[in-house]
């Protein structure tokens, strides 16, 4: 059973998963773009993964067999486990909890190669929409706080397998780094009774430099004060705090803007590793006047080495304004 402790100084929560440590050693050292050899993830491997909690089959078919355009399945090899209860607990100054909490893999589609730059904009609306399938389904359990959608796209992005596909965990807890960006936001709230997210987008639009593109609802920029080069983030233009709480038209400009960001990313860096995060506000938390949910894209372009750890500084070489100019001009004929 996975552990939840929580380091005393910081408050920060770390996942002890003893499951994740039993993942086979071929899996960590699978290269990229392998095309070759065994996916449990292909249509006809069905019975190889854990039977699926989601499917999108347009022509309809039983479960866990060929068929489907996408898949959710929980992860072989979980973080946190669905069963049993949180049973907090101390253990003399540490406060520790059982590693409840759920860990799903988004199979994208059947096809082993095609990343989302490569689908067409419904098939990326798709994935969008089971994001939002998946939220309004877990959040309904009262012993999870928060849940991160992410996307390791490369073997040095964390990806262990291949085939297309994101993921999902629920936590019991509300996470560090999201706790300080929720924070934020509500203090800057108090103080101008605005969003700051908001106010970004507004100053972005009409500041220009570091715009990327926009389309009706969404717009993208690379952030003022960036970790990562070429650090991408893509908000709705209208103030929303739940990602699930989307219309049909914002998954089909969301599907536009992620779809065109990631193409503009690829090739600008020549197709390099990444990372995606959609972050999103907490469950059971009123905070709809002042968090405003986005995702975050962060190329895999440097190495977070000792400085970074030992300070909380990032090192970024890239300014972004340059970063933005270069992806603005980028042509995306075919």
């Amino acid at each position: 059973m996975p552990e939840l402790r929580k380091d005393p100084i910081t408050s920060r929560w770390v996942i002890i998963s003893t499951e994740r440590g039993r993942r086979p050693h071929f899996l960590e050292m699978e290269p990229p773009h392998k095309s070759d050899g065994f996916c449990p993830f292909c249509p006809g491997n069905e019975d190889k993964t854990p039977p699926e909690v989601l499917a999108y089959r347009p022509n309809g078919g039983p479960p866990n067999s060929p068929g489907w355009s996408l898949r959710v399945v929980p992860n072989k090899f979980p973080a946190l486990q669905i069963e049993g209860d949180l049973d907090r607990k101390g253990e003399g100054m540490y406060d520790k909890m059982r590693g409840i909490g759920a860990h799903e893999v988004i199979i994208e589609n059947p096809d082993h190669l095609a990343t989302i730059s490569q689908l067409p904009e419904q098939k990326v609306e798709e994935i969008l929409w089971a994001f939002r399938d998946r939220i309004l389904d877990l959040k309904k359990d009262r012993r999870f706080r928060y849940i991160l959608i992410f996307k390791n796209h490369g073997t040095a992005a964390g990806a262990t397998l291949e085939h297309p596909h994101s993921q999902l965990i629920a936590t019991p807890i509300v996470p560090k780094r999201v706790r300080e960006e929720v924070d934020g936001a509500k203090e800057y709230f108090s103080y101008k009774e605005r969003c700051i997210y908001c106010d970004i987008i507004t100053q972005e639009r009409e500041q220009g430099a570091r715009l990327i593109s926009e389309n009706e609802d969404f717009v993208v920029i690379a952030p003022f004060a960036p970790r990562f080069p070429f650090e991408t983030w893509i908000l709705p233009k209208a103030h929303d705090s739940f990602y699930e709480d989307g219309q049909k038209r914002e998954y089909v400009n969301l599907a536009r803007s992620l779809r065109d960001t990631l193409l503009r990313i690829e090739k600008s860096l020549s197709h390099p590793p990444y990372n995606f995060i959609i972050h999103n506000t907490p469950f059971h938390e009123n905070q709809r006047d002042s968090y405003h949910w986005h995702l975050e894209i962060m190329p895999k372009l440097t190495r977070v080495a000792g400085f970074e750890w030992g300070t909380g500084f990032y090192i970024n070489p890239t300014p972004p304004e340059d970063s933005a100019k270069f992806m603005r001009e980028i042509d995306l004929t075919p």
